[in-house]
């Protein structure tokens, strides 16, 4: 299986912590679609005929385009690339460009998830965040949704930001979960270099939120998200029984991926590619029958501890037998002896032939992943 994900970089405004690729010159935009469908008949054979199983149109603001427009792009996916029979086709929505049959409109063109933006219940935060929504235009978007037909939904929150507390957590994640919505992305703050947020810590006017903290908040979105039914399967991302992404799994299980549009990412296995992050050299280059990309052969170690990276943010884990037939022996061993020290500590524990974090294990993910990756 393999997953096609479309990059619309488009935006009315740039968000203080977002490090996408994005602009707000939006005169491009119908250059850009024809350049995703040209894009889509170049690049045909990247997948090697594996069928798409997930569709993700992500941005930049994909919801500024209409649901018509969004239907030609997944029409070029369909003609380009063997599909199976029920694909999850995925779209990310910013509340403030949700209108009357916005949603009707969006399910008859092909979408059958979407990802709500919302972030925060509270329009002080958003306004720090640099959303041009608030709370109220998220209430809206969210009843839209579900009144016009969609089951399958996904929320966005952010927490930690400079000042919150877990009560303020608790209040956006009741808010939130309120709503029938079948899936939960809850973000961390990340303070990027290169964002305004970033730009503000570097002028020492930014106090990031200290760890005691964020481990509180941490538990506790774990906690209420169980509470209400939700499986924990990835850190940051939680599901009703049978609304897991299968596209977000895809990325964490190494399953194949074709990136169309400026800066999108691919994967084949064997190396990985990325287009360049500049709308109008991409719309050139693509018009002359050229991918504007750059390419990188995966060694065995890189795989491998991309694979370890990714694995061990998921519920399912280090597979120990795919890691011993995929790579080989002596780094099955590896791991094996190394996880040894974390799961005597509590922060993994083995289940059969899988590596998996415990909750306090997942708490200080990074620093335990950092440990197990290799250089040999």
């Amino acid at each position: 299986m393999a997953g096609v994900y479309i990059h619309i970089p488009f935006c009315k405004s740039f968000c203080s912590y977002c490090d996408f690729y994005s602009t707000t010159d939006n005169s491009l935009k119908e250059d850009l679609v024809q350049a995703l469908v040209c894009e889509a008949e170049l690049r045909s054979a990247y997948l090697d005929g594996e069928k798409v199983e997930t569709i993700y149109i992500g941005g930049g603001t994909p919801s500024l385009l209409e649901p018509a427009v969004t239907k030609s792009l997944l029409t070029a996916v369909r003609n380009n690339f063997t599909l199976v029979d029920d694909p999850e086709i995925t779209a990310e929505i910013n509340p403030d460009d949700v209108s009357d049959g916005f949603f009707s409109s969006l399910r008859q063109a092909g979408v059958n998830r979407i990802s709500v933006g919302v972030q925060s219940w509270n329009d002080k935060r958003l306004r720090y965040l640099g959303r041009r929504h608030d709370a109220a235009q998220s209430a809206r978007a969210l009843e839209a949704a579900f009144d016009e037909g969609f089951i399958n939904v996904s929320a966005d929150i952010i927490y930690g930001l400079p000042g919150m507390t877990t009560a303020d957590l608790k209040s956006d994640l009741e808010k939130t979960l309120s709503y029938p919505v079948t899936h939960l992305s809850a973000y961390h703050l990340t303070v990027e270099e290169g964002t305004k947020l970033g730009r503000l810590r570097k002028a020492g006017k930014l106090k990031e939120t200290d760890e005691e903290i964020s481990g509180a908040m941490f538990a506790l979105l774990g906690k209420i998200c169980r509470d209400h039914g939700f499986i924990h399967y990835e850190i940051s991302n939680f599901a009703r029984e049978g609304f897991i992404s299968r596209h977000n799994s895809s990325y964490w299980r190494q399953v194949p991926y074709i990136g169309l549009g400026p800066s999108a990412h691919s994967f084949d296995r064997r190396s990985r590619q990325w287009n360049v992050s500049d709308v109008k050299k991409y719309i050139k280059s693509i018009r002359a029958g050229i991918i504007p990309c750059e390419r990188e052969e995966l060694s065995r170690v890189t795989v491998f501890n991309e694979y370890v990276m990714t694995s061990l943010r998921t519920m399912w884990g280090i597979d120990l037998l795919y890691v011993e037939e995929f790579f080989d022996k002596e780094m099955h061993d590896y791991l094996v002896n190394l996880s040894g020290r974390y799961i005597r500590y509590g922060l993994m524990k083995r289940e059969k032939n899988t590596l998996i974090l415990t909750d306090q294990g997942k708490m200080i993910s990074d620093n335990i992943i950092a440990e197990l990756l290799t250089e040999i």
